[in-house]
């Protein structure tokens, strides 16, 4: 657990997170999940369901809006492809599930309910659950929303510098070979800004902080993604640089791993959950932080060994001398 557990009223810190598989049909999963959960299921509509636990409504859904909206029935519709019916659907279930993933989403969970999940992925990997590693068309990933302790500038801000230097050594212990052959890793951020993040002098409020960040990085598909965080911290803002309506206002961060290997019996939840740990930790330690950062900022100059030692290794080691893992 991170040393920081709780937010700036007491309350304790929470972290919602999204897993995505296949190897297993929809309304499969959806029995899996309710019992496993000890919950109540309740269909919302197609494919996505409602299973509703002590720890609130996880949703199970097929991660396509095209094919969760489909209606045959709608009138638009060539009268020939409507009176196909339910034929048709079952074709295209039956196509869907092999190719599309589906996705279990939690509520916000507190943090030492975070155990939970660890054990939901071990069931369901015993259930049959694919991930990444099963087929080169598979490219399923996990996210976690980690709840900030603050909304401070100075407090985003570190987590921005650790992730910045922490970026290459968590892509090196969570892509998997056959992904990193046939996928790009959702980078950070633009080169530019991560040089204006880790200048010795940068130390910016929270306005100059999101229109640094927006005017480098108008788009969600990063690894670390701050569009809900800063939706929920200033919409108007973020709407002059980006206009999406998918984006949803949170106060947390949107980490973005892009394999999901639950099929892996080496693999646990628990191994991604603790490599962001480290970074909670580093974040809170400011001397480690600092030195990280410094080492960080040296190995993009041009220097001998830059070209003799990797950053990922030099991290590692840096961590091992600091007992962070």
């Amino acid at each position: 657990m991170p040393d920081i557990l709780k937010t700036k009223d007491g309350s304790e810190r929470k972290v919602g997170i999204e897993v995505e598989l296949s190897g297993l049909g929809y309304e499969e999963l959806v029995v899996l999940c309710t019992r496993l959960l000890e919950g109540q299921s309740q269909q919302v509509n197609r494919y996505v369901s409602e299973v509703k636990t002590d720890l609130g409504a996880f949703l199970i859904e097929l991660d396509s809006d095209p094919i969760k909206d489909l209606d045959l029935q709608d009138s638009r519709l060539p009268e020939s492809v409507r009176e196909l019916g339910g034929h048709a659907m079952s074709v295209i279930d039956a196509a869907a599930e092999k190719i599309v993933p589906l996705e279990i989403i939690t509520p916000p969970l507190p943090f030492s309910e975070v155990e939970r999940i660890e054990t939901l992925c071990d069931r369901l990997r015993e259930a049959g659950a694919l991930g990444s590693r099963e087929a080169i068309y598979y490219a399923f990933g996990l996210q976690l929303n980690p709840e900030l302790p603050d909304l401070e500038a100075t407090t985003l801000l570190r987590y921005l510098r650790g992730f910045a230097a922490l970026y290459d050594w968590l892509k090196a212990r969570h892509q998997l070979d056959i992904s990193r052959k046939l996928t790009t890793y959702i980078e950070p951020w633009s080169s530019a800004y991560i040089d204006l993040l880790i200048d010795y002098d940068y130390a910016p409020d929270m306005k100059q902080l999101m229109e640094d960040y927006l005017h480098h990085n108008p788009t969600r598909n990063k690894a670390l993604d701050l569009l809900p965080l800063f939706a929920h911290i200033d919409r108007e803002l973020l709407a002059r640089y980006v206009d999406d309506p998918r984006i949803k206002s949170r106060p947390t961060l949107h980490y973005r791993l892009p394999d999901c290997d639950i099929d892996n019996p080496l693999w646990h939840f628990s191994t991604v959950w603790n490599d962001w740990v480290v970074l909670e930790q580093l974040v809170t330690n400011a001397e480690d932080l600092a030195h990280m950062v410094r080492a960080f900022r040296d190995s993009r100059k041009i220097r001998l060994r830059n070209l003799t030692h990797s950053w990922p290794e030099t991290t590692e080691q840096m961590l091992h001398e600091r007992n962070y893992v």
